[in-house]
C-alpha cells in the first residue's frame, strides 16, 4: 500500500486540486445488496462501518477491501496537510446506465456539503473504474487507485479479457453461431450415430462438415452471400453476374479441351505427356481464353455497376479492373502462339508494352478526373 500511497500523493501534488474527494467506487451496490446500507457513505467513521458489515456478511467480497484502502487513503492525505473527504457510492446490481446516473446523483449530493475541486478513485477492478468518466463530468479526477487482493494485476487482467471474450462466445449471434453452432451439430451428430453404431460411417460427416464449416468461414462466404441476398437491385445484379461469370468460367474448360488437335493425344495418350506438351497447352488456353476472360469480365462488370447503383465511391477501381482485364488478353493470346507455333518470345513485348501504356494511360486521366471532382465538391461545401 506504501507504493500506491506514494503514487497518490505524486498525482495530487502534480494538480492543482487542494480540497481532495476520496471515492471508493461500488458499481453493483454489493454494499447495499449485501449489507444493506444506505448510500452515499460520507466520513472515515461511516465508512469503516459499511467496511465492517459488508465484511462480515460475505468475507470474500473486494469491495470491503477498496473501502478500507479509501479510508487509508484519507488519512494519508490527511497527514500531508490536505483538506479531505472520504465517501463510498453504489450503483445498482445489473450495473449499466441506471448504475452511472446514481453514483453521479451521489457524488453531486455530496458535493453540495463538500466542494471539492479534485477527486481520487478507488476500486477493485476495470468495471468500478468505467465509470471514471461520469464523474470526470462534475469533478476532475487527479488520481485512481486500484485495489488488487491476493493476485497479480496481469492475472486479473487476463480474467476480465477471458470473461469478456467467453460472454462475446455465448451472447452475439456473430460468433455464437460458429464457436457454440458447429461444435454442437458435431456433437450432436456424434451423439446419434454412436447410438446407431455409424461411428466408422459419421466421421466422414464429421469432419466434412468441420471443413466446410473452416472454408466458409476463413473465406467470408457467409458474409458474402448475406450482402449478394439482399433484396436490393445492387445485390441483384451482383448474384446475376456472378452466377453468369463462373457458368462461363467453368464452361471455359470443355472449350479449350474441344480447340485441342484429337491427333496429339492419339499419338501418346499419357496423361503427363499431354499435360507437359506446350502445343497442346497453348491450344487448350487459346480455346479456353476468350470465355474465360468474358466470365472474368462478366463478375468484375457486375461489381462495377452494382457499386455505381449504389452509390459506392469504387468506381475507379472497378474500372481500372476491366481495363486491366483487356490489356492482359492480347499479351495471353499472344503468350498461346508462341507455344502452338513456337513463336519467338520477343513477340510478347509489344502486347506487353501496349496493355501497360493502356492501364497507366487510363490510370492517370481516371485519378486526375477523380481529384478534379473532389476539388469541386470542397468548394461546392
Amino acid at each position: 500500500m506504501s507504493q500506491q500511497s506514494d503514487k497518490v500523493e505524486n498525482d495530487v501534488n502534480a494538480s492543482t486540486a487542494n480540497k481532495l474527494l476520496v471515492i471508493c467506487i461500488d458499481r453493483d451496490n454489493d454494499v447495499g445488496e449485501k449489507a444493506g446500507i444506505v448510500t452515499p457513505v460520507v466520513g472515515r467513521d461511516a465508512c469503516i462501518e459499511a467496511a465492517q458489515r459488508l465484511a462480515l456478511e460475505d468475507p470474500e467480497d473486494a469491495d470491503s477491501n477498496s473501502i478500507f484502502a479509501a479510508i487509508k487513503t484519507y488519512e494519508d492525505l490527511i497527514s500531508k496537510g490536505y483538506k479531505v473527504e472520504v465517501i463510498t457510492v453504489a450503483g445498482v446490481k445489473n450495473r449499466g446506465v441506471q448504475a452511472d446516473e446514481k453514483i453521479l446523483a451521489e457524488t453531486r449530493k455530496v458535493l453540495e456539503k463538500f466542494s471539492a475541486n479534485g477527486a481520487v478513485i478507488v476500486s477493485d477492478g476495470e468495471d468500478d473504474e468505467s465509470v471514471i468518466p461520469v464523474i470526470q463530468n462534475v469533478l476532475p479526477v487527479v488520481s485512481v487507485q486500484r485495489v488488487v487482493m491476493k493476485v497479480s494485476r496481469s492475472v486479473e487482467y487476463s480474467y476480465a479479457v477471458f470473461g469478456k471474450y467467453l460472454r462475446m462466445i455465448a451472447y452475439d449471434s456473430r460468433y455464437s453461431k460458429f464457436f457454440l453452432g458447429v461444435p454442437g451439430i458435431l456433437l450432436l451428430i456424434g451423439g446419434i450415430a454412436s447410438v446407431f453404431d455409424f461411428t466408422t460411417e459419421i466421421f466422414a460427416v464429421l469432419v466434412s462438415i468441420l471443413g466446410g464449416a473452416f472454408l466458409i468461414r476463413a473465406f467470408d462466404i457467409d458474409r458474402a452471400w448475406s450482402n449478394w441476398s439482399k433484396p436490393t437491385p445492387m445485390g441483384f445484379i451482383r448474384i446475376f453476374t456472378t452466377v453468369a461469370g463462373i457458368l462461363l468460367i467453368l464452361s471455359s474448360v470443355p472449350a479449350g479441351i474441344s480447340t485441342v488437335d484429337s491427333e496429339l493425344i492419339k499419338d501418346d495418350p499419357e496423361l503427363i505427356t499431354v499435360i507437359t506438351d506446350k502445343v497442346i497447352i497453348g491450344q487448350f488456353v487459346a480455346g479456353a481464353l476468350p470465355i474465360l476472360w468474358i466470365g472474368m469480365g462478366a463478375i468484375v462488370a457486375g461489381i462495377l455497376l452494382s457499386n455505381w447503383i449504389g452509390g459506392v465511391p469504387r468506381q475507379i477501381s472497378d474500372i481500372l479492373r476491366i481495363i486491366v482485364l483487356a490489356s492482359l488478353y492480347p499479351t495471353i493470346a499472344q503468350f498461346t502462339n508462341i507455344m502452338i507455333y513456337d513463336e519467338s518470345s520477343f513477340t510478347l513485348i509489344p502486347p506487353l508494352l501496349g496493355g501497360l501504356a493502356a492501364t497507366l494511360i487510363s490510370a492517370t486521366i481516371l485519378f486526375k478526373k477523380y481529384r478534379k471532382h473532389k476539388d469541386q465538391e470542397m468548394v461546392s461545401d
